[in-house]
């Protein structure tokens, strides 16, 4: 008769790679500002030992770990930046992948698992803020705009009145000057086309 050890029992781990997509988490960011975010992670058991000894349910782990993870991520950074040379959710995406995925890694290595790769599926404001990041949003590259437009303008005139000076074209006083800078920068910064004026006089008539 064959005798059959009741207190031993074989279970079978996968070493397959897999996918987990978690769900929209919502985070507030750096700034404190409501997101929603959400992450797919490929992952995969490299130590069977320890992926059924450490615990109970390695899947359901990877889950809890991996949002645990995105979560302290996404507090880490600000979801867009006002500085260019700042990191944010948004403009930098490699980067931010990269760290979420050493940050699973990290909860998960204990428990023989390998992360092969984590990235962003979904990054938006919270809908209660979305529109009004939204117009925030708008009024910053108007801003910004307008800023290269001035600064675009202003080396134009400075490039006129040298190239009148050098060529001595014409012999403009300060007020003169003062005055054709004027009339440039409302031609070149305005929005709207220039109507043309004929000047029957003098500057001082």
């Amino acid at each position: 008769p064959r005798w059959a050890n009741p207190f031993y029992s074989k279970t079978g781990v996968s070493l397959r790679v897999r996918n987990f997509e978690s769900s929209k988490l919502k985070v507030n960011d750096l700034d404190g500002n409501p997101i929603e975010i959400a992450a797919v992670v490929v992952w995969q058991v490299v130590d069977t030992a320890e992926a059924l000894f450490q615990v109970n349910d390695y899947e359901d782990f990877v889950h809890i770990q991996s949002e645990s993870a995105l979560r302290t991520m996404a507090t880490s950074y600000p979801y867009d930046s006002h500085d260019t040379g700042a990191l944010s959710l948004r403009s930098h995406g490699s980067e931010i992948s990269d760290h979420l995925q050493k940050e699973i890694q990290e909860r998960l290595a204990s428990a023989g698992m390998k992360v092969i790769e984590a990235r962003i599926t979904h990054l938006a404001f919270a809908p209660e803020i979305a529109q009004a990041m939204l117009q925030r949003q708008q009024a910053s590259a108007i801003i910004a705009a307008r800023t290269r437009i001035v600064e675009g303008a202003v080396s134009m005139v400075e490039m006129a009145l040298e190239q009148l000076s050098r060529r001595d074209i014409v012999q403009l006083d300060e007020e003169r000057k003062a005055a054709m800078v004027s009339n440039l920068l409302v031609v070149l910064c305005g929005e709207r086309g220039t109507q043309p004026i004929v000047n029957t006089g003098t500057l001082y008539n």
